[in-house]
Parts: structure tokens; C-alpha cells; sequence
């Protein structure tokens, strides 16, 4: 999961694109980088860290031009090294950057091939150069010294025909415009808006509408599956679908989790599909325990929320505020490590005692993945002097591993793999344990929009819908992307520079 975004304006675009990675910052927290371009000159600053901190005045100024994508990081792969910050560049053809959400299952096999046919090299272990030297290689072959549109969306249809996997990407072709495509799954979300100027039309596309709404464009959009939308230069846009057999099956764990909940995606607006799960949930909670002895329903902060205030309004149960969050700790979920995220919960979050003391609390949560903040939640409820814990997951058990850019690798890190609900509920230490029906979850989100038929629910069912994840692929996913793996490299990168700083 990463947050991208692209503009063509008439005007300097560095601040915009700051702003709306700002709005993005959700999606990633580990780097961030924006590039520019002026005429023929490129502009690049990236960097680990947060939006505010990676950009400063100095740099700002120096991000010149009308025309830039930009890009926030959430590592898969666990690299803490700048290197793979993005956008990422390659001289040729015309000086083309790119920035990436999502994850390709056949990196290793195409980055094999761009060396041995396409005599391109690739510098990183990121599969997002990967997808960049594919798109620059299919627009080289074409052989033009100017591009044309027709050009970029021929290269497009050839990323489509090689890469396997999900990509969101905007990418910046030196002096010409900026492309925007999807997969031919539409796994990961991508929007794009217009807004109209004194100078003329600007546009944009982004991970999130809400990106757009920030900066007063106007939704246009999704880029649907298969398909790119090229924002010129010269202020015209052209959308052209490259597929030749696209499936729209966007992954259901955006509306669960990753999204914010004032975006809408694929028509679809995600606080309506949040209220729905709540409703959905209370449902099965009357049907399982008619007599349900629950006092208060607390969410835990913040993405539960929409869906804890539905529940508690369906069952008539008090709803309250429970827990205080610490704005300056970032998303549990998408720290990098399993000790730092067991150590920033308690700094996260705090328990207000008089909503717990002596009461049958209902803790609602979006979902249960790794089971440790889960755990750690219930246990500052007994703190706080609850008299039993009861706990809800607005999403099914998540079983099995993320292959599209969500940071589920390794099934054996996934708490409800090869448990049952009743042992899940033991090993977090719940009262009682209810998670939210597929099917139920599924209805609450198509409910926006019947026309989507398919979700990418791989996380609960094991079934990927770009094909090619053999047991041999996730078991070398396994072994480069586990808990202990990532820390073994960590380890590596501190030890090169105590070398590299005590010579």
C-alpha cells in the first residue's frame, strides 16, 4: 500500500503535489519523494521519513515546474534504504519517472528478462523499477524521437501483456504530460479529477478522491481496469482502455482498512460501505446471541469507528469513546516491525477507566491481522476494570497471505491461519470472538456499486485473481518478506554503517 499522485497544471505544481501527499500520508509513512519537471530539466527530492520532514523550504524551492508525480512509501519488502524511495527515473527513452502502488508477482522474472532482451539494468530490489523499465522499454521500441498519445497508450497495453500483479502508477514523460493506468484487475485504487483555471484546465490523478477534494478538483473518475488516461502538457486529457480482456476486482481490504473514509473508490464511497459492515455485524451478533449482555460498544481507533456507531445504533447499546489516541504515533499496522509495532500501541493509545469499570465491553475493530495490538487492546480493557471483553471484527479472519502490496506476507504471522474462531479468541484473550461473514462484508461494499461482480478477497480466501501465485511463490515471498527476515536485513544495514562510520 502506497499513496501516488500526478499533475498537469499551468501554474507550479510543488506545493499541490505536497499537499495532496499530505492527505495521502495514511497510505505510507516509512518515505516520501516528489518530481518535477521544467521544460526538459527534472526535479527530484526523496527521502525517508514523513511528508513535512522529508520537504523543507529549501527543497520546495528547487521543485520546479508546471508538470509532477509524487509518492508516499509503505515498505512490503522491509528496506529501510532511501534507494527505494520513489519516484524512480530512467534517462531513456525522452526521461521518463514513475511512481507505484501495489506489488508484481513476476518481478523477479521480468527484471531477468529486461536484462537479457531488453539490455536494461535494474538498481533496486523494488519491484516498482521493475514496472518503470517495462513501460520505458515498450514506448522505446516504438522508435519515435517525439512521443505521441497514441504511443504511451501502446506502451501501456505492453506493460499489460507482461506484468502479472496490481499497479496504480502515474508516471512523467519528460516535456510531454503525465500517464495514469491500473491494472487489468483494478486490484489497487486510482482516481483522476479536472479543475478549471483563470490559465486553463489542470489536471490530476491520485490514490484517493480525497486527494483531489483537498486541492478543489473535480472527480472525474476511476482510471478503470485496463485503462490510462493521459494528462498533457497542453492541457488536453485522453483516456483509452489497453486491455484486451479487463475484470474489475478491486481489493475489498481498501473499504476494511487502508482507505480513508471520506474517499470514494470505484464509485463507491467508503464510509457508506463502513456503515454497512457495522450494520451487517450487528446482525450476526443478533442472530448468534439474541441475549446479549453487551453495555457500551468502543471502537478502537480510528478506522473502526464508522462501522462501531452502526453496530451500537442497531443493537440500541450505548456507544462511547473508549480509547485516546496519540496523533503522533503513526499506523500500527504498517510499522515495519513486529516489535515496534507491539511497543507504539501503548504509546498509542490510552483507556479512559469509567467507560470500562464493571461494564461487558464490545471492542470493535476493523480486522484482526498479526492478533498483537488486538491482544494488547483487550488487556488495557481489563486494566481499565471491564468486567468482560467482548470483541468484533468488522472483517473476516484474515487466513492467508497479501501478494498485491499489503504487508501480509507470511501466513504464520497471520493469527486466524489454522485457528479456529474460538481459538483466536483465546489467544487474544477475548470473552467472546465475532468476525464479519464474507459474503456480508462483500454486500456492504458492492451495495455502492452493483456493477462491480468481483472483489479481490485474498486475504480471507486464498484465491488470488491475477492467477500466478504458486505455493513456491509465497514461500520465497515468506523468506524475503517475514518479520524475522526484515530484521535480519535491518540488522545487515546498521552493521554496513557502524563499519562505514568507525573507518
Amino acid at each position: 500500500m502506497c499513496g501516488i499522485v500526478g499533475i498537469v497544471s499551468n501554474d507550479p505544481v510543488n506545493q499541490s503535489i505536497y499537499d495532496a501527499l499530505t492527505v495521502l500520508q495514511h497510505r505510507g509513512q516509512d518515505a516520501a519523494g516528489i518530481m518535477t519537471c521544467d521544460g526538459s530539466q527534472l526535479y527530484l527530492r526523496k527521502s525517508n521519513g514523513l511528508v513535512r520532514d522529508v520537504f523543507h523550504t529549501r527543497h520546495m524551492l528547487r521543485l520546479r515546474g508546471n508538470m509532477g508525480i509524487g509518492h508516499v512509501r509503505y515498505p512490503t519488502a522491509g528496506c529501510e534504504s532511501s534507494a527505494e524511495a520513489q519516484p524512480f527515473y530512467v534517462n531513456s527513452p525522452y526521461g521518463i519517472t514513475l511512481a507505484h502502488n501495489g506489488n508484481l508477482i513476476n518481478a523477479g522474472e521480468l527484471k531477468e528478462n529486461l536484462f537479457r532482451e531488453d539490455l536494461r539494468h535494474i538498481n533496486t530490489d523494488s519491484d516498482s523499477e521493475v514496472l518503470l523499465n517495462v513501460f520505458a522499454h515498450e514506448l522505446q521500441v516504438r522508435g519515435k524521437l517525439q512521443v505521441e498519445v497514441d504511443d504511451v497508450f501502446a506502451a501501456v497495453a505492453g506493460v499489460h501483456k507482461r506484468c502479472r500483479g496490481a499497479y496504480a502508477a502515474v508516471a512523467m514523460i519528460t516535456g510531454y504530460g503525465v500517464v495514469a493506468f491500473r491494472d487489468p484487475h483494478g486490484i489497487r485504487p486510482l482516481v483522476y479529477g479536472r479543475r478549471d483555471t483563470d490559465t486553463g484546465p489542470e489536471f490530476m490523478a491520485a490514490s484517493e478522491s480525497v486527494a483531489l477534494d483537498s486541492l478543489g478538483f473535480e472527480l472525474i473518475g476511476d482510471v478503470r481496469p485496463g485503462e490510462a488516461v493521459f494528462m498533457s502538457q497542453d492541457g488536453t486529457l485522453v483516456t483509452r482502455q489497453c486491455d484486451e480482456d479487463p475484470h474489475c476486482s478491486p481489493c475489498i481490504f481498501e473499504h476494511v482498512y487502508l482507505a480513508r473514509p471520506d474517499s470514494i473508490m470505484d464509485n463507491v464511497s467508503v464510509y457508506k460501505a463502513r456503515l454497512r459492515m457495522g450494520e451487517k455485524l450487528a446482525e450476526k451478533i443478533r442472530r448468534e446471541r439474541p441475549d446479549h449482555d453487551i453495555d457500551v460498544v468502543i471502537p478502537i481507533p480510528d478506522t473502526s469507528r464508522t462501522a462501531a456507531l452502526q453496530l451500537a445504533n442497531n443493537l440500541g447499546v450505548k456507544y462511547r469513546e473508549g480509547f485516546i489516541k496519540n496523533r503522533y504515533i503513526g499506523r500500527t499496522f504498517i510499522m515495519p516491525g513486529q516489535q515496534q509495532r507491539k511497543k507504539s500501541v501503548r504509546q498509542k493509545l490510552n483507556a479512559i477507566d469509567l467507560e470500562f469499570r464493571d461494564k461487558t465491553v464490545m471492542l470493535v475493530d476493523d480486522s484482526i491481522v498479526r492478533g498483537t495490538t488486538s491482544e494488547q487492546i483487550i488487556q488495557m480493557a481489563r486494566d481499565a476494570g471491564a468486567r468482560k471483553v467482548y470483541f468484533a471484527s468488522a472483517a473476516p479472519p484474515v487466513r492467508y497471505p497479501n501478494v498485491y502490496g499489503i504487508d501480509m506476507p507470511t501466513k504464520d504471522e497471520l493469527i486466524a491461519h489454522g485457528r479456529s474462531v474460538d481459538q483466536i479468541a483465546s489467544e487474544i484473550g477475548a470473552d467472546w470472538l465475532v468476525f464479519q461473514d464474507l459474503d456480508d462484508l462483500v454486500e456492504a461494499v458492492r451495495r455502492g456499486n452493483r456493477a462491480i461482480t468481483n472483489f479481490d478477497c485474498s486475504v480471507f480466501t486464498g484465491e488470488y485473481v491475477s492467477g500466478g501465485v504458486t505455493v513456491d511463490y509465497l514461500e520465497r515471498l515468506e523468506r524475503s518478506r517475514s518479520d524475522s527476515a526484515k530484521e535480519q536485513r535491518r540488522t545487515s544495514e546498521r552493521a554496513v554503517i557502524d563499519l562505514y562510520n568507525s573507518a
